[in-house]
């Protein structure tokens, strides 16, 4: 009786870590799309919309956490998703980076973050289940405002753009050194098996129930960075 007692005890606690873990996740999918519809509504400070047009993945880290006490450091966690073959966007894959920095440095911030991937050899980083901006792939904080031409080499070789908003402040940011991988436990508790970050993101895997808000947000991104373009032209 007691050993039963016990196995049903802990079956109901990994019940609730579950769920607990599950919730979890999906609000990490309402803020990233949250922050993607702002973002691209920004009236003169959005990504570019030709940047969005040719970006082959797009990933948003809603409330990374950037602090530093004499040594920086950064960690957050968030969702990506790439173009497919046909043309339209895989389901989510669940992301987390962080990483360091040496430096005298004093001060914590939480930042969004959105990364754009623009090549095919950026794609494959992603794809992986592991990797480093800087190191493994070429990473250059993205341009800003309403036309990506002005003043920078954005399509030459960048293979990620990355951006960061700040109480309101919104800019490209470099994030060399940070390292990206899959959230192992997101996936589960969304997916509930183990999928590989290639399976997802290649459009092998359906698109969950709880991830249409972010799915909807990537897909009109276009568009609203299109109608915020309009409105800014219309003001001159």
């Amino acid at each position: 009786m007691k050993k039963l007692m016990l196995f049903a005890l802990v079956l109901s606690l990994g019940t609730f870590s579950w769920a607990d873990g599950k919730k979890d996740s999906i609000e990490r999918l309402a803020n990233a799309a949250t922050v993607l519809d702002e973002i691209m509504a920004a009236p003169d400070k959005g990504i570019p919309q030709e940047v969005i047009d040719n970006a082959k993945c797009i990933a948003v880290v809603p409330r990374m956490i950037k602090g530093a006490f004499i040594f920086g450091g950064k960690h957050g966690r968030g969702v990506a998703t790439c173009r497919t073959a046909n043309g339209g966007w895989s389901a989510p894959a669940f992301i987390s980076i962080g990483g360091g920095s040496w430096g005298l440095q004093i001060g914590a911030q939480g930042i969004d973050l959105v990364m754009t991937v623009m090549n095919e050899q950026g794609m494959q980083r992603m794809l992986s289940n592991k990797f480093q901006l800087g190191g493994d792939a070429a990473a250059t904080a993205g341009p800003v405002g309403r036309h990506a031409s002005a003043g920078t080499d954005w399509k030459a070789g960048s293979e990620i753009l990355t951006y960061s908003r700040s109480k309101g402040l919104f800019a490209g940011i470099s994030l060399t050194g940070a390292v990206v991988q899959q959230d192992m436990d997101s996936t589960r508790d969304i997916y509930r098996k183990k999928i590989t970050q290639r399976s997802i993101l290649s459009g092998a895997v359906a698109t969950p129930a709880s991830a249409t808000g972010f799915m909807a947000a990537v897909r009109r991104s276009s568009a609203v960075a299109r109608a915020a373009e309009v409105r800014e032209g219309s003001k001159q």
